[in-house]
């Protein structure tokens, strides 16, 4: 019998930051996260970004633990006056529920509703996260993508 998976938010340190760096390398997780920087492997250009925001206080920047192990990050940020989330899973935790369990511990966290999140129209399993943790897709958005270097329809959800 295999022990069950431990998830836990704790707030991302720059410490983080050299790990969910090499997350998001991944060409694959890129391609399907597909709203992505310019140029993922500009190390200075990433540090320089995360640094500032894992310090501004409007921004709830979280790092996923699985069983003590850096898992990768969720956020509650604000767009445009609107709370929206964000996160990223290294892939060897994909299809194991570890999203969807930091998404509900995160909102758990986040009074804030309503609450948005973005998924490109083909991430199937980004769109199965917002779904289980009570999400409805209200719309759709397009716009260009890094990672496919394409204009890319993304779902828009919305938890009330």
């Amino acid at each position: 019998m295999t022990d069950p998976i431990q998830i836990l938010l704790r707030p991302t340190t720059v410490a983080d930051l050299e790990t969910l760096f090499l997350f998001q390398l991944d060409p694959e997780a890129s391609y399907l996260a597909a709203f992505t920087p310019k140029d993922p492997t500009d190390k200075t250009v990433y540090m320089q970004k995360y640094i500032k925001l894992i310090n501004d206080p409007a921004i709830n920047n979280q790092t996923i633990l699985v069983n003590n192990t850096i898992a990768g990050s969720i956020a509650k940020f604000e767009m445009e006056g609107k709370a929206e989330i964000t996160y990223w899973v290294d892939r060897k935790f994909w299809n194991k529920g570890v999203a969807t369990a930091a998404l509900k511990k995160l909102l758990t966290m986040e009074p804030a509703r309503p609450i948005f999140g973005r998924v490109a129209f083909d991430n199937l399993g980004s769109q199965k996260v917002l779904e289980k943790a009570g999400f409805i897709k209200t719309g759709t958005d397009k716009g260009f993508a890094n990672a496919r270097q394409a204009e890319t329809e993304e779902f828009i959800y919305q938890l009330a």
